[in-house]
């Protein structure tokens, strides 16, 4: 997704909200404020009107960005009403400014995000230029690394186990001239990373563990996915219904490389380090089993209460061999509990941090850049609940409650020297909305990458 060359002959765009309506009905053309009137335009969310000329072409078109109460209760709104105009290029003129702005333009580049890699699609769509006083550059960055977040989780587990998930960081790697390694079946017990290995022996499909690194000087940047590409809970076998979208429980991995798309794209001063345990939780008869004890590369030991809790023992082993290195930063993402969705919902992303740089910068990033995100908290207390007796942990404590918070305390154990930020996400559009069509969303990402420079700086 990118704007148009600047030298593109574009339709103007003008974007408007409710309460300045009436001052540009009186500041336009005659014959444009009249058309206006007559087709009852408003300026809601939503809403779009295309004024024609003599010869009966769009000479421009008009979009509403709604009430300051809409624009509260919708992010993105110019979204809505410009994905629906006619195939065309378009240039957008307002007052928009900061902000409000780069929200705008993102906005506009997002609506040219389709998922069409099992369909065929012939009709054309609206492209747009990028709008004056915004850093178009790094808005296609942001885009791009959307896109392909998008694009990860929406593909199907036939087509994205975890040899295409490696393949896919591959050519990230070769884009952006990184470094990869691939630690592949077997050889994860030789290079003492046995929990993925655990969790992904039972399927046809060797698990694996990506190791991409980036840039040789600033501070030290580690990102943790978890890349289950295919959930079934294992022995603990999910219901059919809770199956249906265990595609997307690779949403953390394919968040991870969205973003190291866009910190590599726009070249942040940053030693990046991105680690992805890629696995298939399936059943067989290699499954590990509940009652299982595992022990971890960390060295502690892991009662298995549910083997549908798999996701934070392949962290686990991906957190502790970040931590050996010492970084100034790990951040993991994970599509890791239905708790935190029931807490928050489907749009915004819990965090749970150590570090209290990081709890002050991202929700007010989070607000900046249209990126919701929700503080978490690591309740001591509830240390106990992970704590089965009979091993160092438990990977599923009985009880049913606090199941995000207790999942992320489990995570903490194996981080140590660094401060340690973890996202609970959905990844998941489970309704369009402005710029967000259903299905594989980022979450968080954007969020974070606004917030590094103030985090890795301080």
């Amino acid at each position: 997704m990118k704007f148009l060359p600047p030298a593109t002959q574009t339709t103007p765009l003008h974007a408007v909200a409710v309460e300045d309506l009436a001052a540009l009905l009186d500041a336009l053309p005659g014959r444009w404020a009249a058309w206006l009137r007559a087709t009852g335009f408003s300026g809601r969310a939503g809403e779009r009107q295309l004024v024609p000329d003599d010869a009966g072409e769009i000479s421009c078109a008009f979009v509403g960005l709604g009430s300051a109460e809409q624009r509260r209760r919708k992010r993105m709104a110019i979204a809505e009403a410009a994905q629906g105009l006619p195939a065309g290029n378009y240039h957008l003129e307002n007052t928009l400014e900061g902000a409000a702005l780069d929200e705008a333009a993102l906005a506009l580049l997002l609506t040219g995000y389709h998922f069409d890699r099992y369909r065929t699609v012939t009709e054309e769509r609206p492209r747009f230029a990028a709008p004056a006083g915004v850093d178009a550059a790094r808005l296609e960055a942001i885009a791009a690394g959307e896109a392909l977040t998008r694009d990860l989780i929406n593909t199907p587990a036939n087509d994205m186990g975890p040899q295409e998930l490696a393949e896919a960081a591959a050519r990230l790697a070769e884009d952006h001239d990184a470094a990869i390694e691939v630690v592949e079946g077997d050889a994860l017990l030789s290079r003492d990373l046995p929990m993925i290995h655990t969790v992904g022996r039972a399927a046809a499909r060797a698990p694996r563990l990506i190791d991409l690194r980036w840039g040789d000087s600033g501070p030290t940047l580690t990102l943790v996915g978890k890349g289950v590409i295919f959930d079934t809970g294992g022995l603990n076998l999910k219901p059919g219904g809770s199956m249906a979208l265990m595609k997307k429980d690779m949403g953390g991995a394919a968040t991870v490389l969205g973003l190291a798309q866009m910190i590599m794209a726009l070249g942040l001063e940053v030693k990046l380090r991105v680690l992805i345990p890629a696995v298939e939780n399936a059943v067989g008869g290699d499954a590990f089993r509940p009652g299982d004890i595992l022990t971890s590369r960390k060295g502690l030991t892991v009662e298995i209460n549910n083997t549908d809790a798999e996701g934070r023992l392949v962290l686990a082993d991906a957190l502790a061999l970040a931590d050996e290195e010492a970084p100034d930063q790990i951040v993991s993402f994970a599509t890791l509990t239905g708790a935190a969705r029931a807490a928050v919902g489907a749009d915004i992303a819990p965090f749970y941090t150590t570090d209290a740089r990081m709890a002050e910068a991202l929700p007010q990033a989070g607000a900046l850049v249209g990126d919701p995100v929700w503080q978490m908290p690591f309740h001591d207390p509830y240390e106990v609940m992970i704590e089965p007796g009979i091993a160092d942990l438990d990977n599923a404590p009985a009880g049913g409650f606090a199941g995000s918070i207790t999942a992320a305390l489990f995570l903490r154990r194996f981080v140590e020297t660094a401060p340690y930020t973890h996202f609970d996400i959905y990844g998941w559009q489970p309704t369009p909305a402005p710029a967000r069509p259903k299905g594989g969303v980022g979450q968080g990402a954007r969020a974070l990458l606004q917030a590094l420079p103030a985090v890795l700086s301080s």
